[in-house]
C-alpha cells in the first residue's frame, strides 16, 4: 500500500466509527504535520502516523496499540512507523528511538488537551494562547483524564520547551481547523 494521506484515511475509516476518535486522530495528524514541517521531515509519513496511531482503539481496546501495529505491518507500513505507533503507549515499554516516535508521544495527549481548552472558550481556537493552556494544565478538575505529567515528560523527551510545544500544537490545530471548515468539518463541533 502506498503511504499517503488518502490511503491512511481510508484505512482508518475501516476501523474507526466514532466521531470523537476520528476527530482525535485528525487532531494528532495535524500536530504531526506541524512538527514534520518544523523538523524538516516527510509530511505524508508523519501525517499518516498521527492519523493511524489509534486505529485499533475502538475495535481492540485491550490490545491497543499492539493490534494496530499488526494491522499496519500487514498493510506494509515501515518499521519505524510501526514502532512509533507502539511507542505512543507507555505500557508497551517500546523505546521511542526516532524523532517521529517521540513526536507522536508528545502530541497525542496535548492535542486532545488543547481541543478541550478550545471547546470551553466562546471563540474556540480564536485567540487561544499558550498561557491559557498552561493555566488549564494546573487545573486538575479540568479534563481529568489527561495525564499532565506525560505532557511535560514527553516535551522534555522530544527536546522542546513546553511553551514552544504548546504553541506548535495550537498553531497546527488552528491550521487544520481552517482546512476542515472549508469542507464542512470541524475538530471542535
Amino acid at each position: 500500500m502506498e503511504m499517503n494521506r488518502e490511503n491512511a484515511f481510508n484505512l482508518l475509516n475501516e476501523y474507526v466509527d466514532s466521531d470523537s476518535l476520528l476527530k482525535h486522530c485528525l487532531a494528532v495528524e495535524a500536530s504531526m504535520i506541524g512538527y514534520a514541517k518544523k523538523f524538516g521531515q516527510d509530511v505524508e509519513t508523519w501525517a499518516s502516523c498521527g492519523l493511524l496511531h489509534d486505529i485499533d482503539f475502538e475495535k481492540y481496546p485491550d490490545e491497543h496499540p499492539l493490534r494496530g501495529a499488526e494491522i499496519l505491518k500487514d498493510k506494509g507500513y515501515p518499521e519505524d512507523f510501526i514502532m512509533a505507533v507502539k511507542g505512543h503507549a507507555d505500557y508497551t515499554n517500546t523505546p521511542r528511538e526516532t524523532q517521529m516516535a517521540k513526536t507522536l508521544y508528545a502530541v497525542d495527549e496535548l492535542s486532545s488537551f488543547v481541543i478541550a481548552c478550545a471547546l470551553v472558550r466562546p471563540n474556540k481556537f480564536e485567540g487561544l494562547k499558550v498561557k491559557s493552556v498552561k493555566k488549564k494544565l494546573k487545573d486538575k478538575a479540568f479534563a481529568k483524564a489527561v495525564d499532565r505529567e506525560q505532557i511535560k515528560r514527553s516535551a522534555e523527551e522530544l527536546g522542546v520547551d513546553l511553551t514552544e510545544h504548546i504553541q506548535t500544537v495550537i498553531d497546527s490545530l488552528i491550521q487544520r481547523e481552517d482546512e476542515l471548515s472549508q469542507i464542512g468539518m470541524s475538530l471542535i463541533k
